[in-house]
């Protein structure tokens, strides 16, 4: 593997030691070749420590499970201190006891680790499950892609990215001059870059796993990742659009990913931090996967844009980005940036290409609210935010188990039925069946 690795960097580490041979009397040469033999060694070290994560990887998959951890981790901070966030005396709640208890069942029966409802301004119902506790640090799986979108949507309202059409390869230079320097940035958050999409990967050579679980996977993904349709053309889903977020911000910026988060997104959110997932130690921060963070913490990222950018006395977001981030894409009619929205009845749909038919998830009857938008991870961990109800349910955990499928429509559907509402007061206007 090691020889296999970036050899354009190799070709340059081989053509230092000939001109160190040449001249060898230069001190200027020899450290020219000190500097290739490094370099060559570090990556060296480096694809060695991609094989071993991906042998560990592998083993698990051979149980049906993923990565038992995420190694490296480095502190996220968050707000000191935090800002508690309002709670609804139990006589002020609009939501039916009754309703609670059945949709707290239905979550508790479902690996669930975290269960809240926000309505008005305020916590009604909150539950946690087993050993989880208000301060445990959750790991936020594609959670964490919507996270990725407003950390871009901060770097545009302070100046850092001029819009959403900038090409990529403005950050990303080494694209200039290639196909993908065709790739907006709005294409990367919409998942249309026309980079490989997500897919079953095969082996230790294969690229999704080598940026997944490589050490610099950002370089891989920059120099190693194909462009396997014309940029803008196709929604295809791939992890590899919200792992260059980080890199983005950085180049952007000039500040890391992680401390990107905790000043301009966290903090003015009033929000607890946690940890994040590097390549390695001092390394990129994963964009696409895997921060970890408590529960409030991820609702406030709904809060933010259930209130269309704004919190508290901060608009912290674009109005315009926020509506950006729940128009569909052309070629998907649910997914947003970094989000899904209700769009048209669909009993079986989920985050790939719609033509694909796979990693579906059942929708048994239409939402109660047409402008229900959602974040949605990997294992069902789900923020439903309906603007016009001034809610959000949230409920984050492991995957169901394979005899308890998950519903998509039942916590918001329940919820809004079970809220008793004044005189006068309309329900929101339902998806269309």
């Amino acid at each position: 593997m090691a020889a296999r690795a970036l050899p354009q960097r190799l070709q340059q580490t081989s053509k230092t030691l000939a001109c160190l041979i040449a001249i060898s009397t230069s001190s200027a040469a020899c450290q020219l070749a000190e500097t290739a033999t490094e370099v060559e060694t570090n990556l060296s070290t480096d694809e060695a420590v991609y094989l071993q994560r991906y042998e560990a990887l592998a083993a698990r998959r051979v149980a049906g499970v993923g990565l038992a951890g995420y190694d490296p981790l480095e502190t996220v901070a968050g707000a000191e201190p935090t800002q508690d966030l309002p709670r609804t005396d139990a006589a002020a709640r609009t939501l039916a006891p009754a309703t609670w208890k059945t949709i707290e069942a239905y979550a508790g029966e479902r690996n669930s680790s975290a269960l809240i409802v926000w309505r008005r301004g305020a916590i009604e119902y909150e539950r946690y499950y087993g050993d989880t506790t208000r301060e445990s640090l959750l790991v936020s799986r594609s959670l964490a892609k919507p996270l990725a979108t407003i950390a871009i949507g901060r770097a545009l309202q302070l100046g850092h990215i001029d819009n959403l059409s900038q090409p990529v390869a403005d950050f990303i230079t080494e694209w200039q001059g290639t196909p993908k320097a065709a790739i907006e940035l709005r294409h990367l958050l919409q998942m249309r870059s026309g980079l490989l999409p997500q897919g079953r990967a095969s082996g230790p050579d294969d690229v999704l796993n080598r940026a997944y679980l490589h050490p610099r996977h950002g370089e891989v993904i920059i120099n190693e990742y194909p462009l396997v349709d014309p940029p803008g053309s196709r929604y295809e889903y791939a992890n590899a659009n919200t792992e260059l977020v980080a890199v983005i911000i950085e180049r952007a910026t000039g500040v890391r990913y992680g401390d990107w988060l905790t000043q301009q997104v966290l903090i003015p959110l009033g929000a607890a931090g946690g940890e994040i997932w590097v390549n390695r130690p001092g390394g990129l921060g994963h964009a696409g996967c895997c921060i970890l963070l408590p529960a409030e913490t991820y609702l406030r990222l709904g809060i933010l844009l259930l209130n269309n950018g704004r919190y508290g006395n901060h608009q912290l977001l674009d109005e315009a980005f926020v509506q950006a981030m729940k128009t569909p894409a052309p070629q998907n009619p649910h997914a947003g940036m970094g989000l899904y929205v209700a769009g048209e009845y669909v009993a079986a749909r989920g985050a790939a290409n719609p033509d694909r038919g796979v990693g579906l998830t059942q929708h048994s009857e239409p939402y109660r609210a047409a402008d229900l938008f959602l974040f949605d991870g990997n294992g069902h961990q789900v923020l439903y935010m309906v603007p016009s109800d001034d809610l959000i349910v949230m409920r984050l955990g492991a995957r169901p188990p394979a005899e308890l499928p998950w519903d998509n429509s039942l916590l918001p559907n329940r919820v809004i039925e079970g809220i008793a509402r004044a005189p006068g007061e309309e329900a929101p206007i339902p998806q269309a069946p």
